[in-house]
């Protein structure tokens, strides 16, 4: 029997007029051809898709703030509104799923969903461990050829990002050695906030909390603006991972996007000493990503809060620039931030007589809107470029990098199995428990 997801991925291919059981006329290009969404959490990053997403159906609304749920229902008043992430993607009619809630909860908010048959637009990151990575991702691999997924790395749509593949695909710097990236945001925290007063009546804390270890309310971790500075979660590791979450999401993408990279098979780590309640500060991490059809095994390192990789040539300060790649190569080496790129090369290479610039005919075609490549995909090719495979292995580094960090040692890995292969102390930090009642693959 034809469902209602069924019935717009035909009209899609085929173009034909469809009458859905309600009534509704559906066809590919038609005004009316809408999917229905449900955006879950309305507030913080969920205020940046209200745009985007008022070409389309908005069915339901859900955020554990009622207030912030009703400022939504006034822009969408036909939409269902919940508090539970969890009955709103019971809701019958649903085509697809925005997440927008903190980054506990993305794993099981887009594995529910999946689960369900619905499209799922994920902030970033895609999880909190290596194990929640690896369960969506592979809900995700199963169900490519029927669902359109795309993680939150809305900076992927720059054009710069085009750019630099072309350069490092087309042999600018020779042959690829080493890529790393960089951030320089510092939020310092010694550790979980104290117990202050009671939730006010509007918040459903406990429903915050969700599947982590439950933590006393304290305001300020609800602080702050609708921008970056609402993450006054993210830094504690049962909320989040600090920068590996946040900017290290949107930087490692400007040098994953280059690399057509497999699993880690290694990952490093050292940084401020390690404290239980929160990610921290300072740190660097070195992985290293096999070899493909192009490039040989090479290592890509992220570094944050004030440490960065050594300059590529005298008079090149690195730190001028907050976040940023290198790649170095054979040749000479590429620096680029979110929006330029310079090109350095070293030696015999200097003159640049080994390399021809890609004609404009062949560039990579612009992405345009980031999250209307993902509305289209829903409706269409399925395709986007920040899909749960593309983004859940470079997660999945930086998370192993992370677990690498909290014990100190090298870790050697096993990506097809997801499982540390030089000991079996570091497997348990690849996973998190959670609280009764609260199950990842519901």
């Amino acid at each position: 029997m034809m469902n209602r997801r069924t019935f717009l991925r035909a009209a899609a291919a085929g173009g034909g007029l469809l009458v859905l059981p309600s009534g509704v006329l559906k066809g590919a290009g038609a005004p009316s051809n809408k999917l229905n969404v449900a955006l879950i959490g309305v507030w913080g990053r969920g205020l940046a898709h209200i745009k985007g997403l008022s070409s389309e159906n908005v069915a339901a609304l859900c955020d554990v703030d009622e207030n912030h749920l009703a400022e939504a229902a006034k822009t969408f008043p036909q939409a269902k509104t919940y508090i539970d992430w969890r009955k709103c993607l019971d809701q019958k009619d649903l085509d697809a799923v925005v997440c927008c809630t903190t980054d506990h909860t993305h794993a099981f908010v887009a594995n529910w969903a999946m689960n369900r048959g619905l499209h799922v637009f994920c902030e970033k990151p895609l999880g909190n461990t290596v194990e929640e990575v690896r369960v969506v991702r592979a809900n995700y691999l199963k169900n490519k050829n029927k669902l359109a997924t795309q993680i939150g790395t809305q900076r992927h749509a720059h054009p710069n990002f085009n750019r630099v593949r072309e350069l490092i695909k087309d042999g600018a710097i020779g042959e690829l050695k080493r890529v790393c990236a960089w951030g320089n945001r510092q939020l310092r925290r010694p550790g979980y906030l104290p117990a202050e007063g009671e939730p006010p009546s509007h918040l459903h804390y406990d429903l915050w909390i969700g599947p982590a270890a439950f933590h006393p309310y304290n305001p300020e971790y609800f602080s702050g603006g609708p921008g970056a500075n609402c993450l006054n979660w993210n830094m504690y590791w049962d909320f989040g991972n600090g920068q590996i979450g946040d900017m290290g999401s949107h930087t490692m993408d400007l040098a994953w996007n280059a690399l057509d990279a497999g699993l880690p098979t290694s990952a490093e780590a050292k940084g401020e000493p390690f404290n239980p309640e929160v990610s921290p500060v300072e740190l660097e991490m070195h992985c290293e990503v096999p070899a493909n059809d192009w490039r040989p095994a090479i290592g890509v390192s992220w570094y944050q809060g004030g440490a960065m990789p050594e300059s590529p040539a005298p008079g090149v300060n690195l730190s001028a620039i907050g976040h940023g790649a290198m790649f170095e190569g054979s040749r000479g080496f590429l620096v680029a931030d979110f929006g330029s790129r310079m090109l350095i090369p070293v030696g015999d290479a200097a003159d640049m007589t080994y390399y021809a610039p890609r004609p404009k005919a062949k560039l990579i075609p612009p992405m345009g809107d980031f999250l209307g490549e993902w509305i289209n995909a829903c409706k269409g090719t399925l395709k986007t470029s920040c899909n749960f495979d593309y983004g859940g292995r470079m997660i999945e580094m930086m998370l192993l990098g992370l677990a690498a960090y909290r014990v100190g040692k090298k870790l050697d890995y096993d990506g097809t199995a997801g499982h540390v292969t030089n000991s079996n102390e570091e497997n348990p930090l690849l996973r998190r428990q959670y609280r009764t009642g609260w199950s990842l693959n519901g």
